[in-house]
Parts: structure tokens; C-alpha cells; sequence
């Protein structure tokens, strides 16, 4: 099985939602199991059904996740030293050479991208193109909008 990189924030973020699966949703959906079932005819029952599919959805993302955690390399960004390289888990500042705006991204594993908050996954095309440069190197890559390119201004493990 392959490793699923994760930093330390994202690997408590997916432990904490399979405690909170397995303690609370698991419970509350067995419990909409039984009063679906108190009702009478099973055939007919819509409350039935939706109560059964949401436990199939809950206990496939339980599986999900407890398969994630066990093959998860968890990376603490701040214990790295990778000689000023962009690794995964670094914090890399970047200007975008066209438009001279500069944005900050943090490379982490997929489930913890996160746009908004400059969480990038591993797996994207401008993470890609930024692995192993440092700080004054170009990162370009194919973006859906045409070709991007950016100068690494800083890399931070943080």
C-alpha cells in the first residue's frame, strides 16, 4: 500500500472526524435505524432507506479514513531541513511574474488542500512544478487559463 502523506494538522483534522464518526454519527444513525424500524412496513419506508444509506456513507469514510491513517507518513513541516528545497509541508511565497501579485501556499496532502486558506495538495500541477526548487527559481506549469509562472520568493518550514 502507498504511503499517504499528511502533515501533523492533517492527520489530527482526519483523526478527529473518524472520533467524531464513530462516537457520534454511527450512533445517531443506528438510533434513526431503529425508530425507522419502529414504524412498521420496511418496504414503504423513505426514513428507513435514508437512515440505511447514510450509515453505508458513514461507515465507507470510516474505512476510508482508518485506511488513510494507516498508511500515512505524517511530516511535521517544522522539524524539516531540506536545505532551502520546496518539499512537501514547506511554506513557499511566490510573486506571479505577469501580474507582480504575490501569494503564499502551503504544499500538503490532498485531503487537507484547501485553497481558501493556501493549503495546496501535493498532487497539483503548481505544487508539481515547485518541488525542489528554491527560493529564486521559476515555477511554471500548465494551468487551465493558459501558462503560469511564478518566482519563489521564500521557502519556510513552519
Amino acid at each position: 500500500m502507498a504511503t499517504v502523506p499528511l502533515t501533523v494538522r492533517g492527520a489530527e483534522k482526519l483523526k478527529a472526524e473518524l472520533q467524531r464518526l464513530k462516537s457520534v454519527e454511527r450512533h445517531a444513525v443506528i438510533q434513526a435505524i431503529a425508530e425507522a424500524r419502529a414504524q412498521g412496513d420496511l418496504s414503504e419506508n423513505a426514513e428507513y432507506e435514508a437512515a440505511k444509506d447514510k450509515q453505508g456513507f458513514i461507515e465507507g469514510r470510516i474505512l476510508e479514513l482508518e485506511s488513510k491513517l494507516a498508511a500515512a507518513q505524517v511530516i511535521d513541516p517544522s522539524a524539516l531541513d531540506a536545505g532551502g528545497r520546496v518539499v512537501f509541508g514547506a511554506t513557499v511565497d511566490l510573486e506571479d511574474e505577469d501580474s507582480g501579485a504575490r501569494v503564499t501556499y502551503q504544499i500538503v496532502g490532498d485531503d487537507e488542500a484547501d485553497l481558501k486558506l493556501g493549503l495546496i495538495s501535493i498532487s497539483s500541477p503548481i505544487a508539481r512544478s515547485m518541488i525542489g526548487k528554491e527560493a529564486g527559481d521559476m515555477a511554471e506549469y500548465d494551468a487551465p487559463g493558459g501558462s503560469k509562472s511564478y518566482e519563489i520568493i521564500d521557502v519556510r518550514y513552519v
